[in-house]
């Protein structure tokens, strides 16, 4: 008399409750900042009156430090508005964990 191997049990699924929403990456939206703070400053520089003792250049080099930097904190400020309007618009779900197959 040979015993059989008892068959597998089922493993009731565990089922949980999750936030699903979309958020923004916010490396994109600080670059994005401050490459227009730069084009600000480019646009400073040709346009701007010229001057003996300083040239365009160094007009530029000037602006573009002074306005990238407010560039960057802007595109920040955009990503957390982003961010909370994804928040208002978050659904949930309920997701159910699958049982790893030991089957071929």
């Amino acid at each position: 008399m040979t015993q059989e191997p008892a068959a597998p049990q089922p493993i009731p699924a565990e089922r949980r409750e999750i936030t699903v929403r979309r958020a923004p990456k916010l490396v994109p939206f600080l670059v994005l900042g401050g490459i227009l703070g730069i084009i600000a400053a480019a646009i400073v520089a040709v346009v701007g009156p010229g001057s003996d003792e300083f040239d365009r250049s160094t007009v530029f080099g000037f602006f573009a430090v002074l306005l990238a930097i407010p560039g960057v904190g802007l595109g920040a400020v955009a990503a957390l508005a982003f961010d909370l309007a994804g928040r208002r618009h978050s659904t949930t779900a309920v997701v159910e964990a699958v049982p790893d197959s030991e089957e071929p």
